[in-house]
């Protein structure tokens, strides 16, 4: 198990367009293994390469739901419809969450590790937070589409009282 270094804002990885993988291989392999294990103890449902310095089209999601653990590589949003507005936090903005407007459902194609074509259909929360980690790949954090902004420690500060 490997945990690596989330980067924080305002690291300028986090605002770069990732670079398309072209090279599966062993080495692609433990960085989808190491991104999971970051992802867990960091107790994120989505991590993005970029969000361990690494200009990279690669995400791993896990909602903690029937659909467990998915690893992309080069991830494309092929279809989108409906909305939904709801809170979105994220590993490399501590102590932030905001209201962002997504879409309920998406399609997502990209490849699996050993560069097989998936094909992903999600709704709800799993959408959401695919398209998250897509928006990281293009260099667009959760900050930049909320509707609002808030510190979470305030509120929870405030709510302790």
């Amino acid at each position: 198990m490997s945990i690596r270094i989330i980067v924080k804002e305002p690291d300028p990885v986090l605002r770069e367009v990732a670079k398309e993988v072209t090279k599966f291989n062993d080495n692609l392999k433990k960085l989808l293994k190491d991104m999971a294990d970051t992802m867990y103890d960091a107790e994120g449902v989505g991590l993005a390469a970029p969000q361990i310095g690494i200009s990279k089209r690669v995400i791993v999601v896990d909602v903690g739901d029937e659909n467990g653990l998915v690893e992309m590589v080069n991830p494309v949003i092929v279809e989108q419809e409906g909305e939904q507005l709801g809170p979105e936090g994220c590993l490399s903005i501590p102590n932030l969450n905001g209201d962002v407007l997504r879409s309920e459902r998406i399609v997502v194609k990209g490849q699996d590790s050993s560069g097989q074509p998936i094909t992903v259909e999600a709704r709800g929360y799993f959408a959401r937070a695919f398209q998250h980690e897509v928006d990281h790949l293009n260099g667009i954090l959760f900050t930049d589409l909320a509707q609002n902004v808030f510190d979470i420690t305030e509120r929870q500060r405030k709510g302790g009282e």
